[in-house]
């Protein structure tokens, strides 16, 4: 009898071990938050959120993996590129990027992409949903993304200037399909 509940004892800490290491990488495959109660939407954000500077650079918390933070360090590099269309897609520099380029280019910096992709492929790219540290919102005329906690968008304008930019602000998704690179 005492062997049998020291099993029993075994059994539920080695269950309970799997619930708290395996269910978070889990659940970021499945981050859209629809349908799932308020614990589990939480394991889906980031631990900790970037921080932007004065000068426009973001600098990943350090609890963030390899790749997110060398997707960040990117997206960083043509942080003051202007907007150009087409600019990213016939080559990783250019002297400007338009909204899936810059995205491309960011996600390439973390090896998620091998080559740009435009808005319309990005609704393909990836796990659908949101990620627990990249989201990429996407439609057939616009693509930003949301990395670390801040919005990596050509859209809106930062003193006046156009092209890649962190945003503090957010903006609706709607009319957008949610993708992420698998376990992030």
């Amino acid at each position: 009898m005492l062997y049998n509940f020291r099993l029993a004892g075994l059994a539920f800490v080695v269950a309970l071990v799997a619930t708290v290491f395996i269910a978070p990488g889990a659940a970021s495959a499945r981050c859209n938050g629809g349908g799932l109660s308020s614990s589990e939407v939480d394991v889906c954000a980031p631990t900790a959120k970037a921080k932007l500077l004065a000068d426009g650079t973001l600098v990943p918390p350090k609890s963030a993996p390899a790749k997110v933070k060398a997707v960040i360090e990117a997206a960083n590099k043509i942080r003051t590129k202007p907007y150009i269309f087409g600019g990213g897609h016939a080559r990783w520099w250019d002297k400007g990027y338009d909204c899936s380029g810059a995205v491309s280019y960011a996600l390439h910096g973390g090896e998620f992409l091998g080559s740009p992709l435009p808005s319309t492929s990005l609704a393909k790219w990836g796990e659908e949903g949101e990620g627990r540290w990249i989201t990429v919102f996407t439609n057939p005329g616009h693509a930003y993304a949301v990395i670390a906690g801040w919005r990596w968008d050509t859209s809106g304008s930062t003193n006046g200037e156009t092209g890649p930019r962190w945003r503090e602000e957010s903006r609706s998704s709607a009319g957008f399909l949610a993708r992420h690179p698998t376990g992030y």
